[in-house]
């Protein structure tokens, strides 16, 4: 974003560059992934219970597979809603960024391109998640409602296939905050040649 704009909220913005104290797209971030990987991942567990299930008795554990099925269920409905506030922030506050210039990324990617395909893929994840979703609840609620395993492989192989992605676009995200310092207090006020450790108390 221009820095005239920027410079228009002026007293606003902290010293992070936000208006508020922790910047709320990361936190989201982290909920987000974790709310998809536990639904993928007992998802598999229910998939794979028939294997599993001499386990869980020599341990003693009451486990049922329609239990799995269903924190595999909840967990991707509750990544799909929390996912729209985690782009709806993360585009907030890259309108807010004010990168160095004259810094290349890991990948040799510039500030600008480095926030554009962030935000891409954002928006692509985002997609993705609502459509495993939908996917998901028509395997609970239609296609196999009647049936033990409720989850199909090629719906775990696409999971599989959006950790993948997910990465990649996590690594770009951690790009633009190492970086390039994106909203981070201590690398904005060293910027501005200001002493972070008398500052920030």
């Amino acid at each position: 974003m221009s820095s005239n704009l920027i410079d228009q909220l002026g007293s606003q913005l902290g010293a992070n560059g936000l208006p508020y104290p922790i910047p709320i797209h990361p936190n989201l971030v982290h909920l987000t992934l974790g709310l998809f990987i536990v639904a993928i991942g007992f998802d598999i567990v229910g998939v794979l219970f028939p294997l599993e299930k001499p386990v869980f008795k020599i341990l003693a554990i009451p486990a049922t597979r329609s239990n799995f099925f269903d924190v595999g269920w909840y967990n991707m409905l509750a990544a799909a809603v929390v996912t729209f506030f985690t782009v709806a922030a993360g585009f907030y506050e890259i309108m807010l960024a004010d990168p160095p210039t004259e810094v290349t990324s890991a990948w040799g990617l510039q500030a600008m391109e480095t926030m554009l395909w962030h935000g891409v893929g954002g928006v692509l994840l985002l997609l993705l998640i609502v459509a495993m979703t939908v996917w998901r609840g028509f395997q609970r609620f239609v296609w196999n409602k009647d049936r033990a395993r409720q989850v199909q492989w090629t719906y775990l192989l696409a999971g599989l296939g959006i950790f993948a992605l997910m990465f990649v676009h996590g690594t770009l995200g951690a790009q633009l905050a190492a970086d390039f310092g994106l909203h981070i207090s201590a690398d904005r006020l060293l910027r501005l040649g200001q002493d972070p450790n008398l500052l920030l108390k």
